[in-house]
């Protein structure tokens, strides 16, 4: 089954440039170690919430951007080998100078719910929410729904991966990006567009329509208050 590395970060917006050099040049190794497919997500919309948001979850600044970017594994087999052999490959090697706060990146691993995670991306809304984890499948239920309608409206792909290996940071992750509660899992979600145009004129026909309202992830009992989201420009993508 497909699997997801999932992350978010914040850049200072001055080394966009040497975070795109840093991430192309990371690229080759990923891929040799199994990778699939990786995007790096540079935030063009990133609102800020009453009680959450992405730029709160990466504690983000007034000088920096933030990103949504994610890697795409055959599955979590060859995903866990691979950070294994490429950690190994790096012991004892002098770490080079990051062009952002490695502290405050979160990351993670999602199985697949839904959606093709390597087709090219255009435009990216990328979502984070928490949702009960008894409500996994009727969550996934919505989601198929949810994708027809978007896709009608011109979404390439819908993708949606459920936390499966989510480690808790010393400064945040994503438990605390979202707030989640005992009983809940972290969902980590995006809607792929062919461009910004596509998107907004998508969004303004789906809003109108009643079945946004009737399958939405808050049916399948997902907390849309404590949801964060953005639409992000690929930075890298390959």
């Amino acid at each position: 089954m497909t699997y997801l590395s999932g992350f978010l970060l914040a850049v200072p917006t001055a080394n966009k440039e040497a975070y795109r050099k840093m991430a192309e040049e990371a690229w080759p190794m990923f891929r040799d170690n199994g990778a699939l497919s990786m995007v790096e997500g540079w935030g063009d919309d990133v609102p800020d919430g009453k009680i959450n948001s992405l730029n709160s979850a990466v504690m983000r600044t007034q000088e920096e951007t933030t990103m949504f970017s994610w890697i795409t594994w055959p599955d979590r087999k060859t995903c866990d080998d691979g950070h294994q052999k490429m950690m190994a490959s790096m012991e004892g090697q002098p770490m080079p100078e990051m062009p952002f706060d490695g502290k405050r990146m979160i990351f993670g691993g999602f199985e697949m719910l839904l959606g093709d995670a390597t087709v090219r991306a255009g435009y990216v809304d990328g979502t984070v929410l928490p949702v009960p984890t008894a409500m996994r499948d009727a969550y996934k239920a919505a989601s198929i729904k949810m994708a027809e309608l978007f896709q009608e409206y011109g979404a390439i792909t819908v993708v949606d991966g459920w936390g499966a290996d989510l480690p808790e940071g010393k400064v945040n992750d994503f438990h605390t990006a979202v707030l989640r509660k005992p009983d809940e899992s972290v969902v980590f979600s995006w809607i792929n567009w062919k461009d910004k145009a596509a998107r907004d004129a998508g969004w303004e026909k789906i809003m109108a329509d009643p079945r946004m309202h009737e399958f939405g992830p808050a049916s399948a009992g997902a907390d849309m208050s404590r949801m964060i989201y953005g639409s992000f420009v690929p930075l890298v993508n390959v």
